[in-house]
This record gives C-alpha cells, sequence and structure tokens, in this order.
C-alpha cells in the first residue's frame, strides 16, 4: 500500500512529476475518484504544463475502468472546470498546480455542480482507495468524449457582468504563460476595451516570470507595463486563473480586500428581499474595512477561517451572494459558488468603465488601513512562538484573542494581527493592520519580535 500523504493536500492534489505523482498513481486516484462520487460521468480540464495531459489521461482511464464516462474538456482554467461541473452538473476534476513552478502538477477534485472536494469531505477517502488500489469494475469500460465548453464558459460571464456599456478602457493584462492567456481573448473580445496582452504564450515552464502575482515581485513587469502604456488598469492571473490581482493606472497595487469590498458592494446594490442576498462572506485576513463596507451598504458580513473549504461551506450554510479571500480568490453564488478570478477581474472593469474616476481614486474608497501583507517567519516551533505571542499580547490590558484560525489579537485603538500556522511549511504567517502607518509599523515589529525571539 502507498503512502500518499505526502502529495494528497488539504484541498487538492499536488507533487513533483513523476517523483512524487505520476501517471500510476493518477489512474489508481481516478479510479477512486469515480467510486466516491458515483453517477455515470466525470467531466475533467488540464492546464498548460507539460505533464498536464498525460496525467489528466491516466486519471480518465481510472474513471473509465469504473464503468464511469469521461466528458474532456480539454485546455481550460480551473474556473472554466467549476463551470463545467456546474454547467453539465458533473463531478469534475483540474490538472494543475496553479501557480507552483514547472516541475510540479496536481489535481483539483470537485462533486457535481462545483462542490468541493477537501481534505473533509472525501479527498482522504479518494486517497486511501488510490494507496490500496481500486480493481476495475466489471462490465465495460466509460466511454471517452471531448467537449470544448470555452465559449459557453465565455458567454456564461458575460451573461452575469455587461461589459458592453464601459467606457473605452486600456487594459494591460498579465497572464504569466498560464491559462489566461487561453481564457481572457475569449471572454473579453468585442468590448469596448483595448487589451494589451504580457505573457499569453501557453508555456508550463514560466520563461518570464512564476505565475504567482501574490509575490511583489511577479507584478513589476506589469506595473511597468501600465505606467509605459498610459493603460487604465492591470490584471494579473495566476497559473491556473482561478486568482486575479488588480493594479492601478499609476502601477500601485490594489489589495484583494479593496477588490473584495468593491465587488460586495455591486453585489448588495442588486440584492432581492431575501436576506442571503445580503450576506457577504470574508475571511479572517481581510483588512477590517471590508466588513464595515458591508455593513454600510446594509449587508450582513460573515468572517471565516483561511481557505476555500471554509468560504464555501459557509457560503452553502449562508446562502450567502459573494466571498472573498486576501489571496485573491473570489467566490460566487451565481458561479456555484465557486471561485473565479476572471468574473471578480469583469466587476472592477465594470465598476471602473461606468466611473469617471480612474482606477486609484475608485479604489481609495475601499482601502481605509494601512496593512504589512503577509509575512512569513521559519520556526522550529510553531505551536511554542504561538503561545508566546498569545502570552506576551494577552497580559496587555483591553486586548481581545480569538481562535478562529490561528490566533488573532485585537488592540484598544483598533490595530489587530493574526497569525497562523502553515499547513505545509515550518512556517508562521503574521498579517498586521492598524489605523495609521506608524502603529502599523509599531504592532509589526513587536510581533515579529516575538515570533521570532
Amino acid at each position: 500500500m502507498r503512502d500518499l500523504s505526502s502529495i494528497v493536500k488539504a484541498y487538492d492534489v499536488r507533487g513533483v512529476v513523476p517523483d512524487q505523482l505520476d501517471e500510476d498513481i493518477a489512474r489508481d486516484l481516478g479510479a477512486a475518484f469515480a467510486r466516491f462520487v458515483g453517477g455515470p460521468a466525470v467531466v475533467t480540464a488540464y492546464d498548460m504544463r507539460e505533464s498536464s495531459i498525460p496525467l489528466s489521461r491516466a486519471f480518465g482511464d481510472g474513471v473509465r475502468s469504473q464503468g464511469v464516462d469521461v466528458v474532456d474538456a480539454g485546455l481550460g482554467s480551473t474556473d472554466m472546470l467549476y463551470f463545467a461541473s456546474g454547467h453539465l452538473d458533473l463531478p469534475g476534476a483540474m490538472f494543475t498546480a496553479s501557480h507552483n513552478p514547472a516541475r510540479y502538477n496536481g489535481i483539483k477534485m470537485c462533486r457535481a455542480g462545483a462542490a468541493p472536494i477537501g481534505q473533509d469531505s472525501g479527498l482522504t477517502d479518494i486517497r486511501d482507495a488510490a494507496a490500496a488500489g481500486v480493481p476495475a469494475a466489471d462490465g465495460e469500460p466509460g466511454e471517452l468524449t471531448s467537449r470544448d465548453l470555452l465559449a459557453e464558459y465565455a458567454a456564461y460571464l458575460r451573461g452575469l457582468v455587461d461589459l458592453s456599456g464601459s467606457r473605452p478602457l486600456t487594459v494591460v493584462v498579465d497572464a504569466g504563460n498560464g491559462m489566461g492567456g487561453h481564457t481572457v481573448p475569449v471572454v473579453l473580445a468585442d468590448l469596448p476595451l483595448r487589451i494589451i496582452p504580457m505573457y499569453f504564450e501557453l508555456d508550463g515552464n514560466f520563461p518570464n516570470h512564476e505565475a504567482n502575482p501574490l509575490e511583489p515581485a511577479n507584478i513589476v513587469d506589469l506595473q511597468q507595463r501600465v505606467v509605459a502604456e498610459g493603460a487604465d488598469i492591470g490584471i494579473a492571473f495566476d497559473g491556473d486563473a482561478d486568482r486575479c490581482f488588480i493594479v492601478d493606472e499609476l502601477g500601485a497595487p490594489v489589495t484583494p480586500s479593496a477588490v473584495t469590498a468593491l465587488v460586495a458592494v455591486r453585489e448588495l446594490t442588486k440584492a432581492g428581499d431575501d436576506p442571503a442576498d445580503r450576506v457577504i462572506i470574508h475571511n479572517l485576513i481581510c483588512s477590517h474595512a471590508v466588513p464595515e463596507i458591508v455593513a454600510e451598504h446594509g449587508g450582513t458580513p460573515v468572517r471565516t477561517r483561511v481557505g476555500h473549504s471554509f468560504i464555501k461551506a459557509e457560503m452553502a450554510r449562508t446562502g450567502a451572494v459573494f466571498g472573498g479571500e486576501h489571496s485573491a480568490h473570489y467566490y460566487f453564488r451565481d458561479f456555484w459558488r465557486a471561485d473565479t478570478g476572471m468574473l471578480a477581474a469583469m466587476h472592477v472593469l465594470a465598476a471602473l468603465g461606468t466611473s469617471d474616476q480612474p482606477l486609484s481614486q475608485l479604489a481609495a474608497a475601499y482601502a481605509r488601513y494601512p496593512a504589512s501583507g503577509e509575512i512569513n517567519s521559519t520556526v522550529d516551533d510553531q505551536a511554542g512562538r504561538l503561545q508566546a505571542v498569545e502570552e506576551h499580547f494577552g497580559a496587555l490590558q483591553g486586548v481581545e484573542l480569538d481562535h478562529l484560525d490561528g490566533l488573532t489579537v485585537q488592540l484598544p485603538d483598533g490595530s489587530w494581527f493574526n497569525i497562523r500556522a502553515s499547513n505545509t511549511e515550518p512556517l508562521l504567517r503574521l498579517n498586521v493592520e492598524a489605523r495609521d502607518e506608524a502603529s502599523m509599523t509599531r504592532l509589526r515589529d513587536e510581533a515579529l519580535a516575538v515570533v521570532r525571539a
């Protein structure tokens, strides 16, 4: 029995190819997935990595060995696979390692209707079954068919956000040699947008920069190009294009918290009588401006742990119309509660296209407080350092502590920070926010001094 625990993570499968993840493992995972989800068929899609097609085909062979059909949607973004799962009402599997380096690949799985599968909702069962080996089912193997869903995906998104009435905008898009280069030309075609493409060539070796716009170094090219072109906005997608990052006309990043607040306000303006239409989910490291702005616009903010399985579960429980994470994942009830960077980008384009303000001014209304961004510290004893932070700050007067996810410390002056342990590395992740830059800097340095003592 093989040990697959090193590649089956909290939300997906991820590993180095072929050392950790190969076609034999993919085939066994496909068979286990088919048995777990049941039903007549599974839809698959894959990104531009060299190993994605072979892994996808092997997984499909495993699925078909159980008498289950495979609908191969071909090349696509992760949110296109979620669309396929929702639109066809089929379980789905996406072959991608998102923003990881070229030597990695992985599998994101979902139930029919893009319902998530994570460690606590079936992924562990799939892992254990695959590790033990799944014998072929009696009877004929399932059939394999191909279906190109890109045009239907684009039409669906354009039906949710109408950009046809936008003022003319110049838009620089950095696809990072990832799947945005495949989807953007179709989704944003024939609109009053002048698209300036950067790194649209699909290349899983990522020759220009890592496809991870969360790292500031990876959006420098975009920032410079926006300014050089006199563009209205810059958009960067990660490797599988399920996340988007925004740059204003001055080349400055617009924080994911500000994007969350902006999209939330747009969703709230069309809210109906159902109370769920006013529920907005935000994770606990989003800026405090997000729940403030949601409440100011008649919404009901709901705070969750970090991670898409928690966001999606809370959206299902509350019926929330929208959810945002500070990592630039954005979730929409109209998109089967799944995350889609493209739809979030379209909302920002629509807001800008109907405003006479530049994006820097438009976004300023949603960005109220200085923040540190996420700061990682390598530590030998995560639990011990967290305890030290709690003891240090818990001794201060008027401080409130909570443990929804890691440790959140709220100070009387409105400053706060969250510190969480990484699930996969010996790291503590710190996020700090305060009412002014000096207070943020002081709190950041004090917290880091305790963590790194």
